[in-house]
């Protein structure tokens, strides 16, 4: 009996795949092409295909992203928007069996944010060819087999599906057996009946052939033994098991048991178990039970790997009769799989003045388990001025919530934390680090309100004063602080011209020498400016204040220098002890101690005559006049101050001891020393005595004839009247510093042009020189008449 080729399809045909891109809703789009493309093959130009912009496609960041899976199938070209394929797509190792081989990828845009799905349907080539699980198939018949019994042959495992799987079975010609392929049944038939006698052993070649162009093949050689009869195969007692199993099981947990019988007796029906044509993946996982057909796991089953397992279970008896089942194992998922996190753009440094709703960064999550096990919840830590906001799908954008100052914090370490809905949750968590970046938004800020500076006249210029320090928070040159004076004029004279200040470091400096006498104090403001932009400034005021050195010497008002003006002072006669008779009034320019001054006798005609008060200035008898005392008095007054070290002036104080002026000789020989001629002397001597006497002889008369009326006149009780010329205008009244005191009041002075003029002696009005009983005492009329005999002479009141 001859062989037969037997056809699963009846007809072979040449298969041409197209890679063809299918658009689907809301900005999907779909590929299908073949597998076993090489790596950078163009699968389709995706900006086309969504109508995107491809010169923009670079500055979107436009990415592929895989959806669940690890691996990523495919990589876009930014420069002109081509799909190609990143790896070698092996689809029978990805898909198995399954009739569509679908991988998912996302096309991920930014600015705006945009997810594109992209589904790649992998199409089947014939690359691989039938291959039979065993190289010998060996089967034992009993030679009282009837004619027409069938054995059951193992099939042929192609990778490939479709046409490219298994479509022809044939059988090498020989006139014992045929072949019968019925709905994927490979079955041995018997034809002639054996005779273990003629021939006991039967080699026959059985090939498999597919239905791809080109065809591919492969081949097994049965080895039929012909024995005695054993005419019932075993049995199992069901056609499929199915057992569900739990990811993550331990060793040796037992998924499933299958079962069969064999009626025989014996070794006939003696069944042992095995897996028929499992793969080499498989056989690490699970195990049979050859004597009970208990399937254990031996290794680690993943559900996020292979959800569910199709195994093939033979059941042969002693004698080499089998039977076959199908054993389904569905993996349930375990929530194993932490949440995890993918960082995929992120702004740092983000300005401080950033408006809150700022978008800083897009935050990705997945989780590779299944159903409420892959529900994810995003949050980040309380009290930061962030929050995530969910997105498309599992995509969230980290965007701010307030002001940002960098002042306060310079960078944020934000942790992100995603927990799944799992039983247990299981959660992770991602550090962000984000960078504030600085704005010029902090004015520099003075460490005091105002500042004082102290400084001596005469100081050396170029001296520092004192320093200012302006403090800003801000950085590098945002936080800069440049110092500069602001323009102005002191007392007219421009502050720049005065003062400078270092720009780097606030140091004040004195650009001149100051002078007390000229100002005391005065203020100028500094500025202090950061170099931002725009630029931010503050001002402050420095008072400086003049301190006094004794650097001016004591001026005599009065009595004028000489050579100005000759002054000299008429001493009456009858002027007794303490009786007042002219005053040195001098002023210092300086302040405070500089300014007190001190007044001495340094030499004078008759050293116990005349004394001078040490603080007032004011000259005074120390006895009676008698008539032995010399005329003409000069006094050497000695000025002081209190400076350290001190400075003095010096003046010479004229007096002219009479009653009358006629008794006076030329003034201007009043300052003629004594050791002129004594002829001289003695003339005048002689004159004043018949002046005297014949005056005297006239003042008894009167006095006789009026003593009832009028008392005797004080001539002299007070200092000498001073010309408002020698006095400055702006002097003050201040006791015991030489100024001129409020309380005199002076009538007239005499001067060297005066020999005939008459005067008039001044009064105190705050104390009387002579005892109250020796004070003559004037009527009203007899006022008048001085009054009358004093006109010419000009009268100046302090």
């Amino acid at each position: 009996m001859g062989n037969k080729g037997i056809s699963v399809t009846g007809l072979v045909c040449s298969v041409v795949f197209f890679i063809l891109p299918l658009h689907s809703a809301y900005g999907d789009v779909s590929y299908s092409f073949p597998e076993e493309m090489k790596r950078g093959s163009v699968i389709g130009n995706i900006a086309k295909d969504l109508g995107l912009e491809a010169s923009r496609l670079s500055a979107r960041k436009a990415r592929i992203d895989s959806e669940g899976n690890r691996k990523r199938y495919c990589d876009i070209n930014l420069s002109n928007g081509d799909l190609n394929a990143a790896e070698r797509i092996d689809r029978d190792g990805l898909c198995g069996k399954k009739a569509s081989c679908v991988l998912n990828q996302e096309l991920i845009l930014e600015n705006p944010l945009e997810l594109h799905r992209i589904t790649l349907h992998v199409q089947d080539i014939n690359d691989n060819s039938p291959q039979f699980n065993d190289d010998m198939i060996d089967i034992e018949i009993r030679e009282s087999a009837e004619k027409g019994s069938r054995f059951l042959l193992g099939e042929a495992h192609d990778a490939d599906i479709g046409k490219n799987s298994v479509q022809i079975y044939t059988l090498e010609k020989n006139d014992k057996f045929v072949l019968s392929v019925e709905s994927n049944n490979v079955e041995l038939v018997l034809d002639e009946k054996l005779d273990r006698e003629v021939k006991q052993d039967i080699k026959l070649l059985l090939t498999a052939m597919d239905g791809g162009s080109p065809k591919r093949s492969g081949t097994v050689v049965i080895h039929v033994t012909v024995l005695d009869a054993n005419d019932n195969a075993p049995v199992f007692n069901q056609a499929v098991y199915k057992a569900s199993l739990p990811e993550n099981s331990a060793l040796d947990t037992v998924a499933v048991t299958v079962s069969a019988t064999d009626a025989d007796e014996g070794v006939n029906g003696e069944v042992t178990y095995d897996f028929d044509h499992i793969s080499d993946d498989d056989k690490k996982i699970f195990s049979i039970d050859r004597k009970g057909g208990i399937i254990k796991v031996i290794g680690s089953v993943d559900f996020e790997e292979v959800p569910s397992f199709e195994l093939r279970v033979k059941a042969k008896d002693g004698l080499g009769l089998a039977s076959y089942a199908k054993v389904i194992i569905e993996m349930t998922d375990v929530n194993d799989n932490a949440p995890v996190i993918y960082l995929k753009s992120l702004t740092s440094p983000i300005p401080e003045n950033a408006s809150p709703g700022t978008e800083v960064g897009i935050i990705n999550v997945q989780d590779r388990d299944s159903e409420n096990n892959r529900q994810v919840r995003c949050s980040i830590q309380q009290n930061l001025p962030f929050k995530l906001v969910p997105s498309i799908k599992n995509y969230y954008s980290l965007v701010t919530t307030g002001e940002l100052d960098r002042e306060l914090v310079s960078d944020y370490n934000i942790t992100i934390t995603a927990t799944d809905e799992g039983s247990p949750p299981l959660s992770s968590s991602k550090s962000v680090q984000l960078s504030v970046a600085d704005v010029n938004d902090n004015p520099p800020v003075f460490e005091e309100q105002s500042y004082k500076a102290h400084v001596t006249e005469t100081n050396r210029p170029g001296s520092s004063l004192c320093s200012v320090t302006a403090r800003d928070p801000d950085w590098r040159q945002n936080g800069t602080v440049i110092y500069s004076l602001l323009p102005g004029e002191v007392n007219g004279v421009p502050v720049s011209s005065l003062l400078s200040v270092n720009g780097d470091t606030g140091v004040i400096h004195a650009v001149r020498s100051f002078d007390y006498e000229q100002f005391r104090s005065f203020k100028v403001h500094v500025v202090a400016r950061d170099n931002g932009s725009p630029p931010l400034s503050s001002n402050v005021t420095v008072s400086v204040f003049i301190t006094d050195v004794n650097d001016n010497s004591p001026q005599i008002l009065y009595p004028a220098p000489e050579g100005i003006s000759f002054m000299t002072e008429l001493v009456p006669k009858a002027a007794h002890g303490g009786s007042l008779v002219s005053k040195v009034i001098a002023v210092d320019a300086d302040s405070g101690q500089n300014a007190w001054l001190s007044y001495h006798i340094l030499k004078s005609t008759d050293p116990g005559l005349f004394t001078i008060g040490l603080h007032s200035g004011e000259i005074r008898t120390q006895r009676d006049i008698s008539e032995s005392d010399s005329m003409k008095q000069n006094l050497i007054v000695s000025v002081k101050d209190n400076g350290q070290p001190s400075l003095s002036a010096t003046c010479t104080m004229y007096l002219v001891i009479s009653d009358n002026l006629a008794e006076v000789p030329e003034l201007k020989d009043v300052s003629y020393d004594e050791s002129n001629s004594k002829l001289t002397s003695y003339l005048i001597i002689a004159l004043v005595s018949v002046s005297t006497f014949f005056l005297t002889f006239i003042i008894v008369i009167l006095a006789v004839r009026f003593c009832r009326r009028r008392k005797p006149r004080l001539l002299f009780d007070g200092a000498v009247a001073i010309p408002s010329a020698y006095l400055p205008p702006n002097y003050a009244e201040v006791d015991g510093t030489g100024t001129v005191r409020s309380t005199y009041n002076y009538d007239a002075y005499l001067t060297t042009g005066s020999r005939t003029s008459d005067f008039k002696f001044l009064t105190s009005y705050n104390e009387n020189t002579l005892p109250a009983d020796q004070t003559m005492r004037k009527t009203p009329t007899d006022f008048s008449e001085d009054l009358d005999d004093s006109e010419g002479s000009p009268e100046v009141g302090f």
